[in-house]
């Protein structure tokens, strides 16, 4: 839970710093499809390539997150999620770089590499958690919240359905959504402030949360 929390907090920095240093959201995969439709109907071919290389980053990043999971699975299971939480942690230090790179296609290369790696920490932590909770995806954590909510109210006013919420996970669906809201806010004033540069905490703080693990292999 403590690795699911700092994780969600890293996402909702890193998501705030995607706005401020880019002027996109980069978690937010269902923004970059609505955007490729619309430009596409209206011909704006730039920016539906952004959206679908964002997207493809994204997905890549997935990808790439889960098939490391397995290998390690298969060589070292104990340490399965140490190596793509450091990864994570590389490329967040690769993303403060992107501020040197003034051009067009150096912020390019700023949001592609955000997007990968909001798509390797949403794969980790949905292994991590076996598809419970996805620390980039607040969307779905709200949604959870509502059904439990619901299922409260259910409880409430009919006792005999056998109806009852999951307060576990709801709990642990409130701490998250309030770590990415807080990191959100810290991130929104670290990056507003020192630019890019400021991934350079969030990446250290992934090497090391993964450095125990990787110490041990």
């Amino acid at each position: 839970m403590s690795l699911a929390t700092i994780l969600a907090a890293v996402a909702g920095a890193a998501n705030s710093g995607g706005f401020f240093a880019l002027g996109q959201y980069t978690s937010h995969m269902t923004g970059y499809l609505s955007q490729l439709a619309d430009n596409l109907v209206l011909g704006n071919l730039w920016v539906s390539l952004i959206a679908v290389l964002a997207l493809g980053a994204f997905i890549t990043g997935a990808g790439f997150s889960t098939y490391l999971i397995n290998w390690e699975r298969l060589h070292s299971a104990r340490r399965q999620y140490a190596l793509p939480i450091a990864l994570q942690g590389v490329f967040l230090l690769l993303f403060a770089t992107g501020g040197v790179f003034t051009s067009e296609l150096g912020r390019l290369f700023a949001l592609c590499c955000l997007c990968f790696i909001m798509g390797m920490q949403n794969a980790t932590i949905t292994k991590i958690s076996g598809a419970r909770i996805r620390t980039t995806h607040a969307t779905g954590m709200v949604t959870d919240i509502g059904i439990e909510l619901g299922r409260a109210a259910v409880a409430l006013s009919a006792p005999a359905s056998g109806i009852r919420p999951d307060k576990s996970k709801l709990r642990i669906l409130l701490t998250l959504v309030a770590a990415f809201l807080g990191g959100g806010v810290v991130g929104a004033v670290g990056f507003s402030e020192i630019g890019f540069w400021f991934a350079l905490p969030l990446g250290l703080t992934l090497l090391g949360l993964a450095g125990p693990g990787l110490r041990l292999r």
